[in-house]
């Protein structure tokens, strides 16, 4: 239980989240043992400098396929960093955007045994950030006194479960050209990553399944009208809908670039103008195909009193995730629209690589 104005074990994680996108490291601490962990995208020269020696560098398998890396640990991969590299080494391994430059990176020194939990969680973590996925990692002998002489935030292994509820802050009406009157609700995830939203067009009954569509954020097809996906044209596709059927409801999920940010999709683009497609281009970073948790969408579906959906994909992995959360998808209704000579190649890869049915 909470003791009083102390942060829960959650919203720790939370702070560690936004320090690791600051730069600063955080510490994790397990059975025995203590680790220092570090955003590799944001850390400075001078704590790059400061560091406690010897420095391992977490990626994950995708990153290391590209690399030739053997994945040791499975998911992961644990590189012993030199003593005579710098920062701009490290994160020459960790970027790809200059892979094509430098080809024949390495030798690479993969550690085997030892634990890898502090790996992953950190790796973890840099997701959750929508920061590159990798992390220097130092184990420290006495972590709770580092922790507070740096004033650095402390985790204590394992993490809590992420949160997978979702709290209304606030609701209002709102006229749309392409669905009419509808209402704007706004939620709050309790993992303090995001807001999300929710368009409830009329009033349609709790009780029916309503026509829904979980629709990911996307700044540049949805705000900028970009030709490079579909995601504009659905979004508009999947309002006029509900808006001729008199009823329905669009999340609109702050999962940007299929959970990676825009940050990490814009690093995507830039592969993908080297010639990688979509998928390629994620595993490249050290992503995988799709990085989002649907988990929010089903928990803001519970909340407003919908059980029941028909349901607006095209990706059959949407269904499967939503019934796995407690949500019975009675129909998938297909959302085929905005294909184009700009997009063909994406929306083929997404076929192939990700099953979307198109």
């Amino acid at each position: 239980m909470q003791n009083g104005l102390a942060p829960s074990p959650s919203e720790i994680v939370a702070r560690a989240r936004a320090d690791l996108r600051l730069g600063l490291p955080v510490l994790l601490a397990g059975a025995g043992a203590a680790t220092l962990a570090a955003a590799v995208e944001t850390l400075s020269e001078a704590r790059f400098a400061a560091l406690p020696r010897p420095l391992i560098l977490a990626l994950t398998a995708r990153r290391a396929q590209t690399l030739k890396i053997a994945p040791y640990d499975g998911d992961l991969v644990r590189v012993a960093v030199p003593d005579e590299a710098d920062l701009a080494w490290v994160r020459a391994v960790a970027d790809p955007a200059d892979d094509l430059d430098t080809p024949l990176m390495g030798p690479f020194h993969a550690l085997r045994g030892g634990d890898a939990g502090p790996a992953r969680v950190a790796l973890a973590l840099a997701k959750q950030a929508a920061l590159l996925p990798a992390a220097l990692l130092t184990d420290i002998a006495d972590g709770a006194g580092f922790a507070a002489r740096h004033g650095l935030t402390r985790l204590t292994l394992p993490l809590p479960l992420p949160a997978d509820d979702a709290r209304a802050i606030a609701a209002a009406r709102l006229p749309m050209a392409l669905a009419g009157m509808g209402r704007l609700h706004v939620f709050r995830d309790l993992a303090g990553t995001a807001e999300h939203y929710a368009v409830e067009i009329g009033t349609p009954p709790r009780r029916d399944p309503v026509l829904t569509r979980l629709h990911s954020a996307c700044f540049t097809g949805d705000v900028l009208g970009s030709l490079k996906c579909d995601c504009g044209p659905q979004l508009h596709a999947a309002l006029a809908a509900m808006g001729a059927e008199g009823a329905g409801l669009l999340l609109y999920l702050n999962q940007e670039g299929r959970g990676i940010g825009l940050a990490n999709k814009m690093r995507a683009y830039a592969l993908q103008d080297q010639g990688f497609d979509t998928v390629e281009a994620n595993h490249r970073l050290g992503f995988e195909d799709d990085e989002r948790d649907f988990r929010i969408g089903a928990a803001i579906l519970a909340a407003m009193g919908f059980s029941a959906v028909r349901l607006m994909t095209n990706n059959p992995a949407k269904v499967d995730k939503m019934a796995a959360h407690g949500i019975t998808v009675v129909e998938r209704v297909p959302l085929k629209v905005g294909r184009s000579a700009m997009n063909a190649d994406y929306l083929d890869t997404k076929a192939t690589k990700s099953g979307h049915l198109l």
